[in-house]
């Protein structure tokens, strides 16, 4: 066993025979919990594995597993099935993977995956790939250029992220955690499992096609609250997209769940007016802020501490400032490295976001290499208008560029293939009402296609590939320049 985790298990085995997991007529109490993972660490032990990835739907097999490695004091690598083939088999073999929980594929069987007596699938590794010294767990982030970073990260900094958020939402006093998001993503990892089961709840868990989230990026809201109204939980984790979902369902009189109690949202910048639409439907919604190299988790608004258009305040366990040039700065727990490279030696982690500080509290204003300067001068941090835009009803996704132009253009994805460019348009004039002068989409065009991996404008979780976006649109942006409008007013 790791070490760091052995007040984990401490938790479980005390809290005895209240409810820990749930997935349809399967339940587990913690001492059936602790069993479980005690059986499955034991035949791990006994299979020789060192490093595994966990390739499952989300339910109580892939929970059992993650703890089973703690518990046999082995290296965990949760393998996103949002990835495509590729960057699974990246995965795999940088992380020099000898031991694989999951269906037994042709692209398993292709990278030297065979069943084992276990049920396991296992092969062996010549060569292993050196990691940093405590390393339990690698999390992959997908980034937006060439094959996903593996983060290394030991179990205490996992561990005092996850009582932290406990320390946090103490005051809801949460009995019930939907699982969301994939287990796979970090965020869900620590705050929806981890977090849980040091608070004593229960965590609700279904497969992805069951809460209504589809592959990368197709999502059923039917489903979605259906699985809400079925499960009737206290927390959830949305990203931004989600929680417009839920919104827009609540406003148009769809029926919610009054069981919430605490809806965290982060992974990307959420609109001011969204949170306050969610405010008037009374939904408890508390926005965070963090990055996988601090086991997810930075900033959170709480209900004590809670301030809309912020990212809340740093978690107790760490401290948070500002460079210079406005780049937020972290110090405390963190990534002991990155895979393959040397460990970070500094005191302060630069996360590459920008930011200040409103009294205690944490403003973002978007990413440091994504800002553009107009060419009236001003700053453009893009991620702020596209969050506008995107709560907009007929705009599914969108992409602003403005460097050295005198005005900013944003090409739209419409929600629907039928939405005319009047709505479009009207959509767009709403967005900049929000928003000053020089940060306002003053052209638009309509995008051809969605901005997916597919077609390589969209990374396999959604983040946008602008460098890839530029180059797409290069041409239709120099045709919108050369007409006199591009520079006339908007």
């Amino acid at each position: 066993m790791w070490p760091a985790a052995e007040s984990l298990f401490n938790r479980l085995a005390a809290l005895g025979d209240a409810s820990a997991l749930r997935e349809g007529p399967w339940q587990l109490s913690y001492t059936q919990l602790l069993n479980e993972v005690e059986q499955r660490s034991a035949l791990l032990l006994e299979s020789g594995a060192r490093r595994v990835a966990l390739a499952l739907d989300n339910g109580i097999d892939w929970v059992l597993w993650d703890l089973a490695t703690l518990h046999a004091g082995l290296v965990c690598v949760p393998l996103p099935g949002f990835f495509s083939s590729g960057q699974q088999a990246h995965v795999l073999d940088s992380a020099s993977i000898d031991c694989l929980i999951g269906p037994n594929t042709a692209l398993f069987s292709a990278l030297g995956f065979n069943p084992s007596a276990a049920g396991m699938l296992q092969r062996p590794r010549a060569q292993v790939s050196t990691l940093p010294v405590g390393t339990c767990k690698i999390t992959y982030t997908s980034g937006t250029t060439g094959q996903p970073k593996g983060v290394c990260l030991d179990i205490a900094t996992q561990l005092a992220v996850a009582r932290s958020l406990v320390q946090a939402s103490a005051s809801c006093a949460v009995e019930r955690h939907l699982c969301v998001l994939p287990l796979a993503t970090l965020l869900e990892n620590i705050a929806g499992v981890y977090a849980p089961l040091l608070a004593g709840a229960r965590i609700e868990l279904m497969p992805m096609a069951q809460i209504g989230l589809l592959g990368a990026s197709q999502f059923d809201l039917p489903r979605f609250l259906g699985a809400l109204a079925q499960a009737q939980p206290n927390s959830l984790i949305l990203l931004p997209q989600l929680l417009l979902a839920l919104v827009s369902a609540g406003e148009n009189h769809l029926p919610l769940p009054s069981s919430l109690r605490f809806i965290a949202v982060g992974g990307g910048r959420v609109a001011s007016q969204l949170l306050q639409r969610a405010d008037a439907l009374g939904l408890p919604v508390f926005e965070g802020y963090g990055l996988s190299e601090c086991a997810s988790v930075v900033c959170l608004n709480t209900p004590e501490n809670r301030r809309i258009g912020t990212v809340g305040q740093p978690l107790p366990h760490l401290q948070v400032r500002l460079a210079t040039d406005g780049e937020v700065m972290v110090q405390g727990p963190r990534l002991l490295g990155y895979l393959g490279e040397p460990c970070p030696d500094e005191e302060w982690l630069g996360t590459g976001d920008l930011g200040h500080f409103d009294g205690p509290f944490l403003v973002l204003h978007g990413r440091k290499k994504h800002q553009f300067i107009t060419a009236f001068g001003r700053n453009v941090n893009p991620e702020w208008v596209e969050a506008e835009l995107v709560q907009q009803l007929p705009i599914a996704q969108a992409w602003l560029h403005g460097e050295a132009l005198p005005g900013n253009i944003a090409v739209l994805v419409p929600r629907f293939p039928n939405t005319p460019d009047s709505q479009l348009a009207e959509a767009v004039a709403t967005a900049n009402q929000a928003l000053p002068d020089y940060a306002r989409v003053h052209h638009w065009l309509r995008a051809e296609q969605p901005f997916s991996s597919a077609n390589a404008l969209a990374t396999s979780n959604g983040r946008l590939r602008r460098t890839a976006l530029l180059n797409h649109y290069q041409h239709a942006i120099e045709q919108l320049m050369a007409t006199e409008s591009c520079y006339g007013d908007a």
